[in-house]
């Protein structure tokens, strides 16, 4: 497992990752286009993480002009098989407050105007999306973040 790479992709606010060793920026090509931003490769700990600041750095894009279809498979050439992504968005259930970590099971993407899938002219493939979040992924993260003593929240509805 120690040489799986983690890719981390940073939402509003999460422009860098600290604590990375050995930082360097990278352009990746990508046959959808630029990704949000060069990707950022270092180390932590024994570990190599890719981090990709999600609206670029400075914030300069919108949700509906993130191309994640770029992000996702400039990942993919850097050699990440996991994707970790942040986001901080507020919930109006008194129980999740700020700092708390919600581990989600399901999503919604309310995204519109931008492509949605990686198939089409002339790919066709059908990919189910009852079970998007990967339960191997969501149980580590759920330890690691147990262990630091963090409020954490996994599946549910958190809205």
């Amino acid at each position: 497992m120690s040489d799986v790479r983690i890719g981390v992709i940073g939402g509003s606010g999460l422009y860098e990752l600290e604590g990375l060793a050995g930082v360097r920026w990278v352009r990746v090509k990508t046959p959808f286009g630029d990704p949000s931003d060069a990707y950022c490769i270092g180390r932590f700990g024994d570990r190599t993480v890719v981090f990709l600041p999600r609206h670029g750095r400075g914030h300069r894009l919108m949700p509906s002009e993130l191309n994640f279809r770029a992000n996702i498979y400039g990942f993919k050439r850097l050699g990440v098989e996991w994707v970790i992504s942040i986001s901080a968005v507020g919930s109006m259930r008194e129980q999740v407050r700020p700092l708390d970590l919600v581990i989600p099971d399901q999503f919604f993407d309310w995204t519109r105007r931008r492509a949605s899938s990686f198939f089409g002219n002339g790919i066709v493939a059908h990919v189910g999306m009852a079970d998007p979040v990967c339960p191997e992924l969501a149980d580590r993260l759920e330890k690691a973040a147990r262990v630091t003593a963090a409020t954490v929240h996994r599946g549910g509805t958190y809205l």
